[in-house]
């Protein structure tokens, strides 16, 4: 076991929590730094007013004691201030009496938990699935995450996102050193000005027409110890792990490393990345075509991850469905929901990958507090050196 976490709670229930294990001894945490990650999470252009409604307030439960962590677990917890208007919905004790329970859902949504969800867990009021699905869940990961990022930062991993896409509105800015501030100061949170300013159109047109919008973001992890992962067994090539997290998150329908699926346009001769001497570390690649990751291991090159997210499921004018309860025809549930959330969708990346990263740092060098896993790390980085 290196470094593993667990989230509970319902978009409308009392609170979320979450827990984090795993994590080494002696790394400076405060409530501060879980605050300004989760504030980012609120961040784009086409969010609906929960965002107006949540503070997504952090309380260290466990864990932590004079601004350290201490090496057992780590409990959070995210109270949601919107539970004191759905109390009665979502009451966990038996009601007195057999009165059906306040907003109530019956018509799926097309693209969403809903029915697929009934079925499986056998309850015949949606709303024991959707709330559970949503994405508010997000809010309680993006905490665990900027754990494992202030940790990754100690050991010099630092992590930033961007949006590439909205609708048809396309950044082909390449990647480029910018601060994360400026960045977020992008309504949209991408790079090129023109690019950003038709992704805010193309979602006050979706708006508009009371649609939804998806779109593709980036994430990008810089300074990544060369041999994190292994081909050695598939499950423990990172960019299995890397997938697998990003693909966990609601939405997300397609992931890809480097140039992804753009490899298979290209000849080997484009596709790979050429190797050159270098004085320092003998060896040095031309390109980061691969992504950071080949073999299932990183390679030292930035980590980039790019991600497909396609539009929320609630529509203001929605799809099509039928009533579950009487089979009839009518128009799809409608629950609150963001217009666009692809901006808010790449800060959570940043934290899945941080997730990731963390624990394929422990896995690989181990340690009970941090200043052994640092040790270690600066001796490999040397001995890497040296190869």
């Amino acid at each position: 076991m290196s470094l593993r976490h667990l989230t509970a709670g319902e978009s409308h229930g009392a609170a979320l929590v979450g827990i984090l294990e795993g994590m080494p001894s002696g790394l400076p945490l405060d409530i501060a730094t879980l605050h300004a990650q989760a504030k980012r999470r609120k961040l784009g252009f086409g969010r609906g007013n929960r965002q107006t409604i949540e503070t997504d307030e952090v309380r260290i439960l466990s864990g932590v004691r004079r601004g350290v962590t201490i090496g057992s677990p780590i409990a959070l917890m995210i109270e949601n201030r919107d539970h004191v208007r759905w109390a009665e919905i979502m009451r966990v004790d038996a009601p007195d009496d057999d009165a059906p329970a306040a907003r109530a859902v019956h018509v799926p949504r097309p693209g969403h938990a809903d029915r697929v969800g009934g079925i499986k867990y056998d309850r015949n009021d949606l709303r024991d699935i959707l709330e559970r699905a949503s994405a508010r869940e997000t809010a309680m990961r993006v905490a665990l995450g900027t754990i494992a990022r202030a940790f990754l930062a100690e050991v010099g991993v630092m992590l930033t996102s961007r949006v590439v896409r909205i609708g048809r509105a396309v950044d082909e800015s390449p990647w480029h050193d910018v601060p994360v501030a400026e960045i977020d100061a992008s309504p949209v949170r991408a790079l090129d000005p023109v690019a950003a300013a038709a992704m805010v159109q193309e979602i006050e047109l979706a708006r508009a027409a009371g649609d939804a919008l998806g779109g593709v973001f980036e994430v990008v992890a810089f300074g990544a110890p060369v041999g994190l992962g292994s081909y050695a067994q598939w499950d423990r090539r990172l960019e299995a792990e890397v997938g697998r997290a990003f693909l966990s998150l609601n939405a997300i329908k397609g992931v890809e490393i480097g140039l992804g699926f753009g490899a298979a346009a290209r000849p080997g001769s484009e596709a790979h990345d050429a190797y050159e001497p270098d004085p320092q570390t003998r060896t040095r690649y031309r390109t980061n075509r691969a992504g950071g990751i080949e073999g299932g291991m990183t390679t030292g090159q930035p980590i980039v991850v790019r991600v497909g997210m396609k539009p929320i499921a609630t529509l203001m004018k929605p799809l099509d469905s039928v009533d579950l309860r009487t089979g009839e025809a009518v128009k799809a549930h409608i629950e609150r929901a963001d217009t666009c959330a692809v901006p808010a969708a790449a800060v959570i990346g940043e934290s899945l990958l941080a997730l990731v990263l963390a624990d394929a740092v422990l896995a690989k060098f181990g340690g009970d507090s941090l200043g052994e896993v640092q040790q270690r790390v600066r001796a490999w980085e040397a001995t890497a050196r040296a190869r």
